[in-house]
């Protein structure tokens, strides 16, 4: 049976990751298989169970997304209109672009200023009204429309566009217009809700391999919607259900047309070569797997990394949870891959790159940087080595301690422009792209969906 193979597949690789701990969904042929591996915590270890919790990170924008759709449906939000028709007060350091940036261009990526922009607000009912009040200061990196970078701080816009136009918390809107409604009944936001329950920590691996706990666990009220939300398998798969089935609610009833479940995850901006996918939906990260679309999300917060699939056309889902920093994309990934592979018989392949000389890599290597990290590129032995690292300020924000990770090595591919996968450790198979400036120079990288300026020319 297909639920034992799942088991094993689930144990061989987390084992062989050192993943603490795993809890792994797969919906496929009208019913549900779940697998599980391991332990909450090292430090206060139960073992991870059906029950147990995991941070879901940004496929909680998906929830934000879905929440804008109810009210497009209700005519109470218009997705063409500019933001400040719902937040008249929203400011950003680019006047002209927080006066014309839409409702779309906050859920797609597009908005152009810097994403990664952490900052605490207290975990009163007006965090989020306090954060994007301090988006004032936020530079802008691109021009509006103009490129997909992905964007954390236009999900909390879109957040606070929720509160406004019902009236209601974040959390309340989200809680009532979905959760309850759906049965999600072991998803939440607070933390005094969750520690009621079993629920996975993060954790770290130092250089010497001695894994640790993450601390801080919550990253802050202002996050819940860019991904502040706690769930477990089988709610995530409940997730998936709903918007495979097009809207309907368990007991029946519709919570969104099907027509606005279907725009979602149909391509509102192409981004080829993006590590985030080949377009953007209302939400969505969309892409192409052997001629199948794929609608996915997945998250990353302090030590934990979770992945969710859909295949629409196939009625296929798959969540992975992962309490692991270093190890749990490289397990997601190899679940992905043997989930498309065994339940589908979809084979997910990287694609091959070219070999390069010194001075044909020269061009491509430099500094570069967003809000949050410094990217250095280097030649190194035929090969371009990509080390990024996460700002002091930023990981001080986070409570977190720099991850002792190896540069990341990129091939570049053939007939594709400036595009580049990466070829070995555990963000093998990432995708991304140099982008040339008008004088045919190369100015930025596009890596982790984000595009990272380039400040040594």
């Amino acid at each position: 049976m297909k639920d034992r193979e799942l088991q094993r597949e689930v144990h061989e690789r987390a084992n062989a990751l050192d993943v603490p701990g795993a809890t792994v969904g797969v919906f496929v042929d009208g019913h549900a298989e779940y697998a599980f591996w391991g332990v909450t915590s090292v430090d206060h270890p139960l073992p991870v169970d059906a029950g147990t919790l995991f941070q879901i990170g940004s496929t909680g924008k998906t929830y934000t997304g879905t929440v804008i759709m109810q009210l497009v449906e209700q005519g109470r939000v218009d997705l063409a209109a500019p933001v400040r028709t719902y937040l008249p007060e929203f400011q950003l350091k680019d006047e002209a672009v927080a006066g014309e940036v839409t409702v779309l261009q906050t859920l797609n990526h597009t908005a152009g200023w810097d994403g990664d922009f952490f900052e605490d607000q207290g975990e009163g009912d007006d965090a989020l009204a306090r954060y994007v009040a301090r988006m004032n200061s936020i530079e802008q990196v691109t021009p509006l429309g103009d490129t997909v970078s992905y964007n954390n701080a236009s999900l909390a816009v879109a957040g606070r566009i929720i509160e406004v136009v019902t009236g209601r918390t974040y959390e309340q809107a989200v809680r009532e217009m979905l959760l309850d409604p759906l049965g999600l009944e072991r998803s939440f936001f607070f933390p005094h809700e969750i520690m009621t329950e079993r629920f996975a920590v993060g954790h770290h691996r130092s250089q010497e391999g001695d894994v640790s706990v993450a601390r801080p666990w919550h990253m802050g009220r202002y996050g819940n919607p860019m991904g502040g939300m706690v769930s477990n398998a089988a709610d995530q798969i409940a997730w998936a259900r709903f918007h495979l089935d097009g809207g309907d609610a368990s007991d029946g009833a519709r919570l969104l047309a099907e027509d606005l479940v279907r725009r979602m995850q149909e391509p509102t901006v192409e981004c080829p070569g993006s590590a985030i996918g080949d377009a953007i939906g209302i939400s969505w990260l969309l892409r192409d797997v052997e001629g199948v679309r794929v609608v996915a999300h997945g998250g990353t917060t302090v030590g934990q990394h979770s992945v969710f699939e859909m295949v629409p056309s196939r009625g296929f889902a798959l969540t992975s949870l992962t309490n692991c920093g270093p190890n749990g994309p490289e397990f997601n990934e190899a679940i992905t891959r043997w989930a498309f592979s065994t339940y589908l018989g979809i084979e997910v392949r990287d694609p091959e790159p070219i070999a390069l000389d010194v001075e044909a890599l020269a061009p491509y290597a430099g500094i570069y940087e967003t809000i949050a990290s410094i990217c250095e590129v280097t030649v190194s032995g035929g090969n371009l080595l990509l080390d990024a690292r996460t700002k002091p300020e930023i990981l001080e924000q986070l409570g977190e301690d720099e991850p002792d990770e190896t540069p990341m090595p990129l091939g570049l591919l053939a007939g594709e422009g400036d595009r580049y996968v990466v070829t070995d450790g555990s963000a093998k198979g990432m995708k991304g792209y140099f982008r040339r400036g008008a004088d045919g120079e190369v100015d930025a990288l596009h890596v982790g969906g984000r595009l990272a300026v380039r400040v040594d020319a």
